[in-house]
This record gives C-alpha cells, sequence and structure tokens, in this order.
C-alpha cells in the first residue's frame, strides 16, 4: 500500500471514529463519512464495502490489538487470574476505541469476539479442551460474564476494585469447577 493510500484510508477511519462517537453506525451515512474524510464516495467504496464494513474491519483490528496486548495470553490455561487481570487491563487501555466502536447495536460483539478469539488460542494449544463441556462453560463464564460485571461496574466503583472482584470470582469458580 503506498503513502497516498494509507492517508486516504486512516483519513476515513479518523471521520468515521468522529461519527461514530456522536451517533449509532445505523445513522451514518457514506456521504457524511465522505465529507468528513474530504474524500469522494468512489473513494470510500474503492476500501469499503459499506459503513459496516468498515466498522467490521475497524472491530477486528481493535480486538486484535486487545489480545495481542497480553503478555501472558496462555495464562488461560495455567493462572486464571492473571489471565483475568491482563484481560481486563487490556480492556482498560483500549477503552477509547472499544468505547466508540462496541456501542449501542454493537456492544455485544466485543465480549462474543473476544471469546471467540480466545477460545481458538486456546483450542491451538490443547485440543483436548474442545469438547470438555465444562471447560468450555467456564471460559465462557469468565470471558463474557467478567466483561459485563466490568462494564457495568466501572464507573461506580472504579477499576482497581472491579478488578479486584472479577480476579476473586475467577479465583472461586475456577477452583470449585476446574
Amino acid at each position: 500500500m503506498d503513502l497516498r493510500e494509507k492517508k486516504t484510508k486512516q483519513s476515513i477511519r479518523n471521520a468515521f471514529l468522529q461519527l461514530r462517537a456522536h451517533k449509532p453506525l445505523e445513522r451514518i451515512t457514506v456521504k457524511e463519512l465522505a465529507e468528513l474524510a474530504q474524500i469522494s464516495k468512489a473513494t470510500f467504496y474503492l476500501h469499503y464495502h459499506d459503513v459496516y464494513d468498515l466498522s467490521q474491519q475497524m472491530q477486528k483490528e481493535v480486538i486484535a490489538q486487545l489480545l495481542n496486548s497480553l503478555d501472558h495470553p496462555d495464562s488461560v490455561l495455567t493462572d486464571r487470574v492473571q489471565f483475568t487481570r491482563e484481560l481486563f487491563g487490556a480492556f482498560l487501555a483500549h477503552r477509547h476505541l472499544t468505547d466508540i466502536l462496541f456501542s449501542g447495536s454493537q456492544a455485544a460483539v466485543l465480549p462474543i469476539s473476544i471469546e471467540h478469539a480466545v477460545k481458538a488460542h486456546v483450542y491451538a494449544l490443547d485440543p483436548g479442551v474442545r469438547d470438555d463441556a465444562r471447560f468450555n462453560i467456564l471460559l465462557t463464564y469468565q470471558v463474557q460474564g467478567a466483561y459485563y460485571a466490568y462494564t457495568e461496574h466501572l464507573h461506580r466503583f472504579g477499576p482497581d476494585e472491579v478488578l479486584a472482584a472479577l480476579e476473586e470470582i475467577t479465583r472461586r469458580i475456577w477452583s470449585k469447577n476446574g
């Protein structure tokens, strides 16, 4: 990709984030996005099928960045408390983008996508857990349940207190059931 193409894509993405921060995905038009990015609609369509395609691509990139920022992703199998600490530290570090890209109708996409990515990683490390119902249910509970608890209580109690509670719950569910 040449420099001009990179700048164009960055301009489109910046404009999208500006619009998405203030309105639902369903209300963003290619026309207003192109105007804000100072490009033509035709230029937009050279890079993306529609605003949903753009949103999906950006969401996938943020999820990959979030997971790649984990220092010990394999700890999901060995030290689940550490994994919880790192995962929610990554959520906090990427919060600006996730709050924009995964708001409104897209809110459920983040925890589901994270869970699928974590499971794909786990299955690559230990294919035997793919058919372990208890393991899979506990992992879903840990990732999705903890995510919703985290987002629900973050503003009220703050990240340190919420993370401490999530670590304790993680310790309990896996020690009793793992």
